[in-house]
């Protein structure tokens, strides 16, 4: 599911550029990707998630940084969240969307990685749908300055 809405961000992004095609003019230039994810929790299960997060979130989010698909991801929590916003935000970074190709390679040795199955994985996230929600994603891009 999240290699598809990455492709279709993919798409979308060679489609509208962020800088014009004369990005001489600019003062920056292209920086790596950021994906956010705004999460929900329902009350009673902070730390459920928290362990959630600190162990099989981590142990893939790691692997995925040493294969070199990503360049890192932090957690950012919403201490004074109001009404409808979210109180965790999951953040990865990365600088190239993989080719068809070359996600279904990553996504046979992230499983053999994480000893599961897509199945397994799909369960798991179910049972963690009963509390915890997913209330948007955004891709973000980053700019630097030219020197």
């Amino acid at each position: 599911m999240k290699n598809l809405r990455l492709a279709a961000a993919a798409a979308l992004s060679l489609a509208f550029t962020s800088l014009p095609a004369a990005a001489d003019d600019w003062p920056v230039t292209p920086g790596e990707w950021v994906e956010v994810s705004m999460i929900t929790v329902d009350d009673g299960h902070d730390l459920e998630y928290a362990n959630h997060l600190a162990g099989q979130w981590r142990k893939g989010q790691d692997y995925a940084k040493s294969q070199g698909w990503i360049t890192g991801y932090e957690i950012l929590t919403n201490a004074y969240p109001r009404d409808g916003e979210p109180e965790y935000y999951l953040i990865t970074r990365f600088t190239k969307f993989a080719d068809p190709a070359e996600e279904e390679r990553r996504d046979t040795a992230y499983n053999t990685y994480m000893q599961s199955t897509a199945a397994q994985m799909q369960a798991a996230s179910g049972e963690r749908a009963k509390y915890r929600h997913l209330d948007g994603q955004m891709l973000l891009r980053s700019w630097t300055w030219k020197k």
